[in-house]
């Protein structure tokens, strides 16, 4: 449990699912949608988190269109509300998600819903290692709060394609 400055959280990040070619898009690039596919993508993830035992217990979105559709989708599966936080726009790092932990009210099990490069940065300075989070990739961290660099274990990473039907 969390008192808020100390104790341990699960973080969970989806980076948003397939939201098509960028150069395609005609309008701001804050406003692409998910693509047919994306959705599909944040289906399965939502059935996948709907299904485990310790499910996130708050949705913190991007403001991005695309990313704020995939959360929608998942917390509708899960049963929370989607919160948007500017932080997961852009310029996520460790200081920041931290901060954005506790402006979220220090949740046990927060999924963050963004973007790359941030996402992929952001877990790599957690855990320590290299990690690429694809799109439509589910990525667990267990870490101690406050967050730093190097605090976080990696849990799990259950890429896009581990969840397609066969």
């Amino acid at each position: 449990m969390n008192d808020g400055r100390t104790g341990r959280v699960e973080l969970y990040f989806l980076r948003h699912a397939d939201a098509g070619d960028p150069l395609a898009w005609p309008g701001p690039d804050e406003d692409r949608p998910l693509s047919a596919k994306g959705e599909r993508q944040a289906e399965r993830v939502a059935r996948l988190l709907a299904s485990v035992a310790s499910r996130p217990d708050t949705v913190v979105s991007s403001p991005k269109l695309r990313a704020f559709q995939t959360a929608r989708i998942v917390a509708a599966e899960i049963g929370v509300e989607v919160v948007i936080s500017d932080r997961l726009a852009a310029g996520l790092d460790v200081a920041s998600l931290d901060a954005l932990v506790e402006e979220a009210g220090f949740p046990e099990r927060p999924l963050l819903v963004g973007h790359d490069p941030d996402f992929s940065a952001t877990v790599s300075a957690l855990v320590g290692a290299d990690v690429l989070v694809r799109k439509a990739a589910l990525v667990r961290v267990d870490a101690d709060l406050p967050l730093a660099t190097g605090g976080g274990a990696l849990h799990w990473l259950i890429p896009p394609d581990a969840l397609k039907p066969r």
